[in-house]
């Protein structure tokens, strides 16, 4: 049975016209593409995404009393998909704008749920927290709430900013680029 299944797959791959790229439609739509890409729109987008992606996930984490790593990874596909809808680009920058946004949306959304806590926990209001923190107490509130684990969700959280961010080209319109053989 699987024998007959695979003969007719091969059958039917045979039956139907070898296609290829047309190299100079290729080239016009690639072109195309990039005069349609912006950068600067796509980080803004990327850079609301990751501020976004880390308010919710402080006030998830904080209000449930437990850090969810999954957060990190709804952040890196958020600040993907912003940077792909608005940025439209098909180059290696965007690639990159979206996974160095994922990761500091990652860092925000430990840091403000670390203040989060703190304000919880000092009874002392979250706007006076965040108005006193500085690089180096943002760090060591940074280092005293991670744990090995974080790596994982951030590791997940960046790939998905880094393959999201690109916009990848639809079946409808590689059709458009194929040239028939006979």
């Amino acid at each position: 049975m699987q024998e007959q299944a695979q003969t007719t797959n091969v059958e039917a791959t045979e039956a139907t016209p070898q296609a290829e790229l047309d190299p100079v439609k290729v080239q016009e739509f690639r072109a195309r593409l990039e005069r349609q890409q912006s950068l600067p729109a796509g980080v803004v987008a990327g850079l609301v995404a990751a501020v976004a992606g880390a308010v919710v996930w402080a006030v998830v984490t904080v209000a449930s009393h437990y850090q969810i790593g999954y957060m990190a990874v709804g952040v890196g596909f958020l600040v993907g998909l912003a940077v792909r809808h608005f940025g439209r680009g098909v180059t290696p920058p965007f690639a990159t704008a979206g996974c160095l946004l994922a990761l500091l949306g990652c860092l925000l959304g430990n840091l403000l749920s670390a203040c989060g806590f703190l304000s919880v926990q000092g009874s002392i209001p979250l706007a006076k927290i965040l108005s006193r923190l500085n690089p180096d107490l943002a760090m060591r509130l940074l280092t005293a709430t991670f744990s090995p684990m974080d790596l994982l969700f951030y590791g997940i959280a960046l790939y998905a900013g880094y393959k999201y961010s690109v916009r990848r080209i639809t079946p409808e319109e590689l059709q458009l680029l194929v040239k028939e053989k006979s």
